[in-house]
């Protein structure tokens, strides 16, 4: 069975943990005031890649903290990741310049194929979604963008996020048939 270790990232309060919590179908206290994550949260489930000939998936879903002062940790957490998902809230504008740091830290350093990465415009609920283009930097707009809310159109998420990994474990697949027919070779 394919172990995907997909990175979970983006600036404080972007909705992060809700997704991860979403997606992985683990139950927390739902609502409350906001408690930020602290370091990182690895979440284990299982998820049927689309378009990918593998039928089930472990994933490791590692919902990594915005806040900087883990910065020095973020090595070690990328360390064997499959693919990383920003996440940022469409509605502040500061996240959409902050998404280009995140971009940096966290897929240029590991020279991940676009395919491995996505972006996730989160809307809080009570937020008007608008899913038109984003004025986003250039090396961010190549890469797949999915909007989400969980209010609305949950299934919707789910659907794009198991999509995602089907690229992700398709990629995988093809690095680890390039390294096997280096060694025959």
């Amino acid at each position: 069975m394919f172990k995907a270790k997909i990175l979970f990232v983006g600036p404080n309060e972007s909705g992060k943990t809700v997704l991860a919590n979403f997606l992985s179908d683990t139950t927390e206290t739902v609502g409350g005031e906001y408690r930020p994550t602290q370091g990182v949260r690895i979440l284990e489930f299982e998820s049927q890649p689309d378009g990918s000939d593998v039928k089930t998936c472990e994933v490791e879903l590692w919902d990594c903290s915005g806040d900087f002062k883990y910065e020095s940790c973020w090595p070690a957490l990328m360390k064997d990741s499959s693919g990383v998902a920003i996440i940022f809230n469409p509605d502040v504008p500061s996240h959409l310049k902050e998404i280009e740091t995140w971009h940096s830290m966290f897929i240029s350093t590991q020279s991940l194929q676009d395919s491995q990465c996505l972006l996730i415009a989160h809307h809080k609920p009570g937020t008007e979604v608008e899913a038109g283009r984003l004025p986003l930097a250039p090396n961010l707009s190549r890469l797949p963008l999915i909007h989400s809310n969980l209010e609305e159109e949950p299934e919707d998420l789910r659907q794009a996020f198991c999509r995602y990994l089907g690229n992700v474990v398709k990629a995988m697949s093809e690095s680890r048939e390039r390294e096997e027919m280096s060694i025959i070779t």
